[in-house]
């Protein structure tokens, strides 16, 4: 007898024959997106106010249009592979290998900062990792290269660990909603007037350019969509899905930090969420939400060193890199774009842990965080000009312009020297070619 058509499905829903199914698939999208930047996001978000909440309604909005997009553009172009394939299929090789570019710098830095994040949690917990200078980056390093080991394993065991991370790292989203709920059932709440802070659209531009760094990631099913079974389905849905998931996580989670916390407390505060559950609930509990924000970084690292060695891959496949990128192994990781790729990733760590160039590191964070939006905003262009999907298209390119107006003409102008560090390497490529 066959099986259930609901049990097959259930079945493949996490990791299986080497692909992530659905589950594992939001789960890479979800674990990316939920990173260190949400434990400590309330704190910055707390002098804007009301300000704050309408920001995130905004970008949770945007985020959610430009799913759709890449939704579209994935279900009309499955064999494009991935954003910046869009890109390349709409406006040729240069833009696809800028853009290309462009991201995955932008990974490499950010599985850097994610694993200093990370052991700055636990150099609370373990005062001795910041007793010198050169130990949190010793242990940056060694994160760094533990997850890369769990992503050597192959799909199917980074995968599963991304599942597992997931699901541990929601559990102190849904406990301060599960308070707050409480505070307004019992009248308990004493929620921030409108008034305390005035909102104006400066002020929410502001705080939705802000909130925008914590979706970043929704692309991540795209990214890898060489490693999920059925993608033209899988991608389109664990992209929107995971999306609207984590946003109204966030909106809800930060909007009750920063509302019914003291605008004082929440501003001045270095872990806003274990004050929040300290203050309305226990101390003891309180404490917890540090292991919780070391899994949360954990379980994104593991997630981006699987974007870094797919995004190297990808472009490799599609000639904007050496073909010897390409070359997997018997699990089918892409072993050579992984070892590389966080070698990289690994520099960065030690830029971060010189103090000399701490300034040159955080600097170049803030421009591979706006490189990101450019994906974003050549995705919503290539939509256009291949007619697909246009209106939302359109939307997409008009929120995407306003975040980069939103981050400031000087970090948005300036990304584009990530873009010329790659022209070394796209003239080399075109010489090969012509060789």
């Amino acid at each position: 007898m066959s099986e259930p058509l609901n049990f097959r499905r259930e079945k493949h829903a996490g990791v299986a024959d080497g692909r992530l199914g659905l589950v594992a698939a939001m789960a890479l999208v979800m674990g990316n997106m939920i990173g260190s930047g949400v434990f400590l996001l309330p704190a910055t978000l707390a002098p804007f106010g009301w300000n704050a909440v309408a920001g995130w309604v905004l970008t949770t909005a945007g985020a959610v249009v430009l799913a759709l997009v890449l939704a579209r553009l994935t279900r009309a172009l499955p064999e494009a592979g991935s954003p910046s394939g869009f890109v390349t299929a709409a406006f040729g090789p240069t833009a696809g290998f800028f853009i290309s570019w462009i991201y995955l710098v932008s990974v490499w830095t950010t599985v850097a900062t994610i694993a200093v994040a990370a052991v700055s949690y636990l150099s609370n917990m373990f005062p001795a990792l910041s007793a010198q200078a050169f130990r949190p980056a010793l242990a940056a390093l060694v994160l760094v290269w533990g997850l890369a080991l769990v992503n050597l394993r192959g799909v199917k065991a980074a995968g599963n660990f991304q599942i597992v991370t997931t699901a541990v790292k929601i559990i102190p989203l849904v406990v301060v909603i599960a308070i707050a709920a409480v505070l307004f059932a019992t009248g308990k709440a004493q929620v921030l007037p409108v008034d305390a802070v005035p909102v104006k659209p400066a002020s929410i531009n502001a705080a939705a350019t802000l909130t925008l760094w914590a979706l970043l990631g929704f692309e991540s099913a795209s990214i890898a969509a060489a490693r999920v079974r059925n993608p033209k389905v899988n991608i389109a849905r664990a992209t929107l899905w995971g999306t609207a998931l984590t946003g109204g996580l966030y909106l809800l989670v930060c909007s009750s930090i920063a509302l019914l916390l003291p605008m004082q407390v929440a501003a001045a505060s270095p872990a806003p969420f274990a004050t929040f559950v300290a203050r309305y609930w226990n101390p003891a509990a309180a404490a917890m939400v540090t292991v919780f924000a070391v899994v949360s970084c954990i379980g994104a690292l593991n997630g981006w060193t699987l974007l870094q060695a797919e995004m190297a891959r990808d472009m490799a496949e599609r000639r904007l890199l050496p073909k010897w990128f390409s070359a997997t192994d018997a699990r089918g990781t892409p072993l050579r774009a992984m070892l590389i790729s966080t070698g990289i990733a690994s520099l960065f760590v030690a830029m971060n842990g010189s103090r000399s160039m701490q300034g040159l590191f955080e600097y170049l964070l803030l421009l591979s965080t706006s490189a990101t939006l450019w994906l974003y905003l050549a995705c919503t262009l290539a939509a256009w000009r291949l007619r697909i999907g246009r209106v939302l298209a359109l939307v997409g390119a008009v929120y995407a312009l306003w975040t980069l107006w939103g981050a400031g003409i000087g970090a948005s102008g300036m990304s584009f020297i990530l873009m010329a560090l790659g022209l070394p390497v796209w003239l080399w490529m075109r010489c090969r070619e012509r060789i």
